[in-house]
């Protein structure tokens, strides 16, 4: 997370990702963001609001390298609009757009990069919310 206050586990629903990995470029042309499928966007969000399950709908950033991840970046980043920083989004949102795929993520907090050090939060211990995000998710492709 690029954000404090976001709580481990709280959904993430990214309408775009900043391109700042590799693979991206190999599907689209270069840009400096790609957006999620907007169809699936919407189901998504409907759903949780239907369902009165918070998340925020907001931009992410996609970097294949936590090295990158530097408190000048981090601010950067932040200062565009990103609450996430993650490795595969934009990656999968180009490829979905090349292969005419609708495609969405939900992403959730996990870590914490918004301060001067790194908090685990130990998000990774958090069994219950992975298996609790495969189930919304299941539901949610039902929908689509």
């Amino acid at each position: 997370m690029l954000k404090k206050d976001i709580q481990v586990g709280h959904l993430i629903v990214p309408y775009s990702a900043v391109r700042d990995e590799g693979l991206s470029y190999h599907c689209l042309k270069p840009s400096r963001e790609v957006e999620s499928s907007k169809s699936a966007l919407e189901c998504i969000t409907k759903y949780l609001k239907v369902n009165e399950i918070p998340f925020i709908e907001a931009k992410t950033w996609t970097t294949d390298a936590f090295h990158r991840e530097t408190d000048a970046k981090i601010a950067l980043r932040v200062s565009e609009g990103c609450v996430t920083v993650e490795m595969e989004a934009a990656t999968f949102f180009a490829v979905a757009k090349f292969r005419s795929v609708v495609l969405e993520q939900i992403l959730y907090g996990g870590d914490d990069l918004g301060g001067i050090e790194w908090g685990s939060r130990n998000w990774n211990r958090l069994e219950d919310i992975r298996t609790n995000l495969v189930d919304l998710s299941m539901a949610i492709c039902l929908e689509l």
